[in-house]
Formats: C-alpha cells, structure tokens, sequence
C-alpha cells in the first residue's frame, strides 16, 4: 500500500480484535479497536477513517443498525461486514444498510485483505481515471470501447461492454444486482436478475476460456457479481 489506510474494526470479542489489529497493521493498516457499535459511533465522530471492519452480531445495537448510522454520518467511508454464517438474508441485509462489502466466520486474512483493498480502491478510485485497464490477458480501453483478449480483439455489444466495463472498474468489489441492473441499463430497472444472467452468460462465453468454470467473472450467489482479477491474487 503506497499509503497507510485508517481501519476501525468493530467487533464484542477482545481476542479476535487483537489479532486483527496486529495482523492489519503488519500489512500497512492504522488500525484503531471498537468493542461495541455504540463506542465505534463515537469514534468516527473524533477522528477520519477510511475503512470500517464491522462485525453484524453483538450485543446492544446490531450491526446492521449500526451500518445505517455509520453510512449516514460517513457516505463516502468503506464498510466491510462480518457476518457468521454464509446465508443469503445476512448478505441482503448487511448489504442493504449500505456496507460495501462482506466477509464471512470463519475468513481467510488473505481473503479479508483482498477485500479491504478492493473497497478502498472504490472509494478512493485510482483506477477510475484509467484509460487501460490489464487484467490477466484481458485489456479494455474505455475511451476506444474496445477489449482484446490475449492480443486479439473481442467484438462486445455496447450494453455488454458497459457492464463488463463496470465490473472492471470496480475489480475485486462485490456489485449487487440491482447495481449492475440500474448503473448499466437505467434507474427504473433493479429487480430483473434473469436478464443480468443471460448477460453474464454472454460475456462470458466471450472472455472466459472455460465459461463454466469463470476466473474474471465470478458469481455471489443470490447477492451479485464480482470481478476477479487473477494478477491480484492473494499470497
């Protein structure tokens, strides 16, 4: 990490804060400690931070009412959940309080980094200004509307360059359907999942060498996509 990056990590267990602290820290993060939501709201009101690691389930308020307070003092700071269980109505609702993302109990650090960066760079998008973007043999150029793969240049339509743009533009970030839905074909579509799908499908058959098994665009069952760039992996 060129710069060091403010994390608070908000989570009822001392042991689990203390081993994240010291990990985090070993990998470039400020990282300061919450033990309840309540003292987190607290401290975003002293002091900045670029990221907040928030667990779901504690005692006194929740995390996901917690969420909603966070995002609404702090719009622009990156939030990443913990959730316990790998279930759909954790993901939907943690999502729907405005996190940006979320890690699953038991996680892998490597994992949770990946993430935390991939926020960050939503947040902070260096990216985004990019004419070219490389990832694995794919390269789009978003001023010429044109991608190749492995050198060779790969006919998209225009809607599926938009939403493959998309997902490049925000590598390694969960983008919710109703996102991808409303960014790429407008704001009055959000809930037709089975015509993203057929999109999906499409793009992949177009970039993937084995569209059945994707290494750029992987699915978030019941909740999105995210886009995997395979130069970013994770030792």
């Amino acid at each position: 990490m060129t710069t060091t990056s403010n994390v608070l990590v908000v989570d009822d267990e001392p042991p689990l804060r203390r081993v994240l602290q010291t990990s985090l820290t070993a990998r470039g993060f400020t990282v300061e400690e919450a033990g309840s939501a309540e003292r987190a709201l607290e401290l975003v009101g002293q002091r900045p931070f670029d990221l907040i690691l928030l667990d779901m389930n504690m005692p006194g308020m929740g995390g996901i009412e917690a969420c909603r307070r966070l995002r609404a003092l702090l719009p622009h700071v990156g939030i990443v959940m913990v959730t316990v269980r790998d279930a759909e109505e954790d993901m939907v609702q943690a999502l729907g309080a405005g996190a940006d993302d979320y890690v699953t109990k038991p996680f892998r650090f490597g994992e949770l980094v990946a993430r935390l960066r991939a926020v960050l760079r939503r947040a902070v998008p260096e990216i985004a200004g990019a004419a070219v973007l490389q990832a694995g043999d794919l390269e789009i150029d978003f001023d010429k509307r044109c991608l190749r793969r492995a050198g060779k240049e790969i006919h998209l339509t225009p809607t599926e360059f938009d939403l493959l743009a998309l997902l490049m533009r925000n590598q390694g970030t969960l983008l919710p359907h109703a996102k991808l839905l409303r960014t790429v074909w407008g704001p009055e579509y959000g809930e037709e999942i089975e015509y993203l799908r057929s999109y999906v499908r499409a793009l992949r058959k177009k970039i993937e060498a084995d569209p059945a098994q994707p290494k750029y665009i992987l699915t978030e069952p019941w909740v999105g996509y995210r886009f995997h760039n395979p130069s970013d992996e994770e030792e």
